[in-house]
């Protein structure tokens, strides 16, 4: 929908998109609250700087579209989707990313997210797939779609995975089998399997690609 479609459609009295905001980068993200709140067809509702709160907020106000950045604290852009997903099943989830690391698309994709953007798309554009998604289309950056095409395979399992994101932020072995209620000789025989896979010589730069791939 152009801008002319979309003022006359608002101007016509058809609802408008409720969306909901989250980017922990604040001037990034009063930029987007200022621009697409003069969208005459899109309804700004609440706006947040992780992705924790994202849910909570989707879950108590049921926006049609919420607009996540990927890197968040507490919960990254594709964990509050997942969230989302479970408490809103009707809002549609847009990702938008400065680092669009290769196999982030997949996970995004298996978290049902229906859009998927770098942060360098302008307002407008951005305006014109906001609406296309509360549509029911499905968008996704035709770069990180190319990019998702011919990336490296992710050879490990859910729970390597889950060690080696653990690894990102826990500095020892306990502390990893204490968050996910496994024992240590567990969690090592994991990581011994995932540093393997990876050709790496420690966990610290498995973590570290896998990480770099898009896979934690």
């Amino acid at each position: 929908m152009n801008e002319a479609a979309a003022r006359g459609a608002a101007e016509g009295g058809g609802a408008k998109i409720r969306l909901l905001i989250a980017d922990d980068e604040h001037l990034i993200r009063g930029a987007l609250e200022a621009l697409l709140g003069l969208e005459p067809d899109i309804e700004v509702v609440a706006g947040t700087d992780n992705g924790a709160t994202a849910a909570e907020l989707a879950i108590e106000l049921q926006p049609d579209i919420c607009l996540l950045d990927l890197e968040m604290p507490r919960a990254d852009g594709i964990e509050a989707a997942e969230r989302i997903a479970a408490g809103v099943p009707a809002a549609r989830v847009i990702i938008v990313t400065r680092h669009a690391r290769p196999g982030v698309l997949r996970r995004a994709l298996a978290a049902k997210v229906a859009g998927f953007v770098p942060k360098s798309t302008p307002a407008g554009e951005l305006a014109d797939v906001i609406r296309d998604v509360a549509a029911g289309k499905r968008y996704i950056d035709p770069e990180i779609a190319a990019a998702a095409l011919t990336a490296e395979r992710c050879p490990l399992t859910e729970r390597e995975l889950d060690v080696l994101r653990a690894t990102r932020t826990s500095s020892n072995v306990q502390e990893i089998a204490d968050a996910l209620f496994l024992s240590s000789g567990t969690v090592r025989n994991y990581l011994s399997a995932a540093m393997t896979k990876l050709g790496t010589s420690n966990r610290h730069d498995a973590a570290e690609h896998a990480w770099q791939q898009g896979w934690i």
